[in-house]
Formats: C-alpha cells, sequence, structure tokens
C-alpha cells in the first residue's frame, strides 16, 4: 500500500471543495498513499467523480469511511454501496462496528465476505470514548487478530478526527498499555494507527518508528507528518537522526 518503503500516509478528505481537493493531490498527492473519504461524505459530495478520477489519475488508492459501510448495512443498502465501490473504482473497502451493534465476530464475516470485492482495511475500536475505554488491550488485540484471519489486508485502530476516543485517551494520546499489546502481538507493517493530530503523529512515530503506518491525517498536515518522519520537525530531529558535530563544534561554529 506504501508507494516508497515507509510508513503509508493515510489522509481524511472531509469534503474539501473539488478544486482544493485538486490542489493538495497536486502539490503533495506524491507523499499520500490513500485517501479516505471521511464518514458519509460521498453520498453528498456532487464532484465525486471528479474527485476519485483525480485520484486514479495520481495513482492514489482510496476508500470510503467505516462509517457509510455501517450505514449500508444498518439501512439494507449494502448491494447499492458495493455498487458506489465498482463505480467509483475505489481501491478498498473499509469495514468497521465503531457506530452500528455489530458484534466483533459478525463485523469479521463481513471483512470475508467484502474480501471477494476488494481488499479490506478493518476498524477496530468504537466512536464513543466511553464504549472504547471499556475495551482491554487483550480485547483489542483479539479483535485486531480476528480480522486479520477473516482477511483484512490492515487492521485500523479507531481514534477519530479528534485524536480522543478509541485508542486514544481522553487527553489526546495513546493508551500506552493497549498500544504495547498491540506492538507485541502483531506485526505494525499489517496495522494502521488513527493519528489526526501532532501529539499522536509524534508518539507513533517515537514509539513505533517512522515507518508507522498513520491515519486520519488532514490535508493540511501531509507535509508536517513527512517531515516528522524523516526528522526533519523539532519533535523528532534528535530521535530520528545522528548527530555528527559535538557540544563543542557547535558553539564554536555559531
Amino acid at each position: 500500500m506504501s508507494s516508497g518503503g515507509h510508513g503509508t500516509t493515510m489522509m481524511i478528505d472531509p469534503g474539501l471543495p473539488t478544486g482544493a481537493f485538486t490542489d493538495v493531490i497536486d502539490s503533495h498527492g506524491h507523499l499520500v498513499d490513500l485517501v479516505k473519504f471521511g464518514w458519509g461524505t460521498a453520498l453528498v459530495t456532487k464532484d465525486i467523480d471528479r474527485k476519485t478520477a483525480v485520484l486514479r489519475e495520481a495513482g492514489i488508492d482510496f476508500y470510503f469511511g467505516g462509517t457509510l459501510f455501517e450505514h449500508a448495512v444498518w439501512t439494507d443498502q449494502l448491494g447499492d454501496y458495493l455498487s458506489l465501490v465498482e463505480r467509483t473504482q475505489a481501491t478498498h473497502i473499509e469495514v468497521s462496528n465503531g457506530t452500528i451493534p455489530l458484534d466483533q465476530r459478525s463485523k469479521a464475516d463481513y471483512v470475508r465476505r467484502m474480501s471477494a470485492h476488494r481488499p479490506v482495511l478493518s476498524e477496530v475500536g468504537y466512536k464513543d470514548a466511553d464504549r472504547s475505554a471499556l475495551l482491554t488491550p487483550s480485547d483489542w488485540v483479539e479483535a485486531l487478530r480476528e480480522d486479520l484471519d477473516a482477511g483484512a489486508a490492515m487492521v485500523i485502530t479507531e481514534a477519530r478526527e479528534s485524536g480522543r476516543s478509541g485508542i486514544a485517551d481522553s487527553d489526546g494520546h495513546m493508551r500506552s498499555d493497549v498500544l504495547s499489546a498491540v506492538l507485541d502481538a502483531l506485526d505494525p507493517a499489517f496495522v494502521m494507527f488513527e493519528a489526526p493530530t501532532k501529539d499522536l503523529q509524534v508518539e507513533l512515530i517515537r514509539t513505533v518508528g517512522p515507518h508507522v503506518n498513520l491515519g486520519n491525517i488532514a490535508t493540511h498536515d501531509v507535509v508536517g507528518v513527512e517531515t516528522l518522519r524523516r526528522g526533519l520537525r523539532g519533535d523528532t530531529l534528535l530521535s530520528l537522526t545522528t548527530g555528527v558535530a559535538t557540544a563543542r563544534t557547535l558553539t564554536h561554529s555559531n
């Protein structure tokens, strides 16, 4: 999924005007591996076909947010949803149960079913912060494993657009117990961590490394995330790069 041997960067489109969206892809598309059209915005975006054409021309994979999948399941319109996937040539399908009452086993069944149509990105965690807080580290690991065993190409840890739910706590930081359990149990190459805020991005890059898969990156943060990955920002410069100058030479050079 990643285009350059680095971690996947998934950018979220919350409904940008088509011109602005095109400008972002023209200017920074080389830093984006995957685009998610957030929640159900695709159904109310007049130019969704133009937007998806821009991505196809740029060679960037894309899909629709898991909430749209959940809406289709809840309203018994899965056939219409799959028609949208086919018409727009979406490259992936996201399966989630962040809002509707769909148990983990049933979600894994949908992962199997949807894998017949597209590679599946399966999300674990709830939109409601209180519900997610009840999930233990072992709950997270078991759900992620079950989805991968069901055929998911990659699993996603929920953090919402706020970065204060799911695998993130109410203060906007990673739940360290969950993160440790996930990294101990799974290959991070198959896990995408939603990280819509700089704090989460820095935490994950420092903990997992510059190749960590990051999701829900805002359009205006795409360049910033790439600089964090490369140690070109103060938050990661010392942890990701090796200095050759000593304090003495730095002092004399100034």
